[in-house]
């Protein structure tokens, strides 16, 4: 028997340990409990304040590995521009004539802005899944290696691609990586943080996102005036920048402690925590937190939670596969699609290229206010699930607005009108369902499934948005059905749905440890009930309980 003196945790020798077969140091019983209820205590008591001093290496890691993700909001931007940019229109698009709607005379067809702007989509998709696979077999840091440096390989097809079906492919070697970073960026983060910079830093993966588009839309903005082919392959060259600075970052990052434990790495797993904790702070202990990890391990395994993608549609982990999917293809069914990048839309309308450029530039600054806005503003002092549902109720609102107004879009001050509710829609959806449709997902599964439960999540989104994306070109396409503003109908009424479902069905999660959620969703708790719903997370009776209940026969309770 050994003992960790600076934490009083007992290291206990056993034949049959839990925590893996190449470690058979491991924590249990009694001791192991008392511990895990320290630590879980300690985290809980840490504010954002104490949080920040007690955890500073682990921001910086969190954060290294959400900006891999700037990549994909720069990439995906650039696409959804690039149909009203005239030196790719001039490239890769059929003459047309000049008029209100093409002013260069060029323009793509419905068919192939669908292609295009669907492609990295349909790689995310792949991408999504191979990485539930991927980190729960090697870990986070080399997996986000590999990615980034297939995604600087793929960037050559899309910077020489000779037609629009080269690009198309090189769009869809992009989101194989793509579908990688973003789904492991949010789950690294709620692994490696307190309960008290969770959302923050799993919601900052969005703000990576609109950082990125702000660069583009920037980058964007400064060679709209060109005309040769310089103009589009300027910012596809840019993407190589990125990788040369993460890929020595994420070499040098820890892994994380959860998934070290859930392989039996316990002493690396200690020594991870080491690396992400203060060595200063004295309100927390690596010691108890590893504990803490190990006992929600254990009654996660207790509770039949597996870690194969099919365990997360049995049993309580279906619910809340469910509310992840929902919440993450949300932000595509409450209008992002029509409203977000809005470049296309401002030309449909009838504005200039400058005027196109200016404000989608001015709507990706305003989104980031936005970011900052949420997090300062509303997360410390309104739950997630009241954010969530009072952001569609806005978006709905703002999206039929947008639909009436239609009636009078020949008017100029009109077209200008709606394209400044875009910019409001932006806004709001970055207060709202924009930073936690990425949070939400990364702490709703179990623990021993987050992983899997993100990709699955990023995948609805990924299919929502192949979907959605696709319809929406010939929504607005002059050459298709050419909806122009009205088609804020079609995204007001699915948004008006997102906001029924997630009244009735979308727990709140505000201020909860991993455990405490586990045995929220394991005892049934209504949605609406789960911020008043008091809970003893480490009563013995009550898990005995669960354990019995789930443990015998988990397959009868979904």
């Amino acid at each position: 028997m050994e003992k960790n003196t600076s934490s009083g945790v007992e290291h206990v020798e056993t034949s049959t340990p839990v925590a893996g077969p190449h470690d058979e140091a491991i924590i249990e019983g009694k001791t192991l409990e008392q511990a895990a209820e320290q630590g879980t205590i300690d985290e809980m008591d840490l504010d954002v304040r104490a949080a920040i001093k007690a955890y500073p290496a682990a921001i910086l890691w969190s954060l290294v590995f959400s900006t891999c993700v700037i990549m994909e909001g720069y990439d995906t931007n650039l696409l959804s521009n690039f149909f009203a940019y005239p030196s790719f229109l001039i490239r890769y698009g059929n003459f047309v004539g000049v008029t209100p709607s093409t002013p260069v005379g060029y323009q793509l067809t419905a068919a192939w802005q669908a292609g295009l702007s669907q492609s990295g989509g349909v790689g995310s998709i792949i991408g999504c899944i191979v990485s539930g696979y991927l980190v729960s077999k090697f870990g986070s840091k080399p997996v986000v290696l590999g990615a980034l440096i297939a995604l600087s390989l793929a960037v050559f097809v899309v910077f020489f691609a000779p037609t629009l079906t080269v690009l198309v492919v090189g769009e869809i070697l992009c989101g194989l990586p793509w579908g990688v970073l973003a789904t492991t960026a949010p789950a690294y983060a709620s692994e490696v943080l307190p309960t008290a910079l969770r959302t923050y830093m799993t919601s900052y993966t969005n703000m990576c996102f609109i950082l990125g588009q702000l660069i583009s839309a920037g980058i964007l903005k400064g060679l709209s005036t060109r005309t040769d082919e310089w103009g589009y392959k300027i910012p596809f060259a840019i993407q190589w920048v990125w990788p040369v600075f993460l890929i020595p970052l994420v070499y040098m990052a820890p892994e994380s402690p959860w998934y070290l434990v859930r392989v039996g790495r316990i002493e690396e797993a200690e020594k991870s925590l080491r690396r992400l904790q203060s060595s200063t702070a004295t309100n927390i202990d690596p010691g108890k937190t590893l504990a803490a990890i190990i006992y929600t391990n254990n009654l996660e395994q207790q509770l039949s939670v597996g870690t194969s993608y099919w365990d997360c549609f049995k049993g309580f982990e279906l619910r809340r596969t469910e509310i992840s999917c929902l919440v993450f293809a949300g932000q595509i069914l409450c209008g992002m699609s029509f409203a977000y990048n809005s470049s296309y839309f401002f030309s449909q309308v009838g504005l200039g290229t400058s005027a196109t450029y200016s404000l989608s530039l001015g709507g990706t600054g305003l989104a980031l206010v936005g970011c900052f806005i949420n997090w300062f503003g509303l997360m410390p002092y309104f739950g997630r699930r009241t954010i969530y549902v009072a952001g569609l109720g806005g978006m709905c609102f703002v999206l039929i607005l947008i639909g009436i107004l239609n009636v009078w879009t020949a008017k100029p001050s009109v077209g200008m009108a709606q394209a400044v509710l875009t910019l409001l829609w932006t806004f709001t959806f970055q207060l709202s369902v924009g930073q936690l449709g990425w949070a939400l997902p990364a702490e709703m599964g179990s623990t021993r499934l987050r992983q899997k439960t993100i990709c699955l999540a990023r995948d609805a989104s990924n299919i929502t948005g192949v979907v959605v994306g696709t319809l929406q070109q010939y929504f607005m396409n002059p050459q298709a059905w050419n909806l122009k503003g009205y088609t804020g109908f079609v995204w007001g009424g699915t948004c008006f749905l997102m906001f029924v479902w997630a009244y009735f069905r979308l727990p709140e999660t505000w201020n909860r440890s991993y455990h405490e959620i586990d045995i929220l969703f394991a005892k049934k708790v209504p949605a609406r009930k789960f911020a008043s719903t008091v809970v003893d997370a480490f009563n013995e009776h009550a898990t005995a309980k669960l354990v019995e209940e789930y443990g015998n026969n988990a397959s009868n309770h979904v």
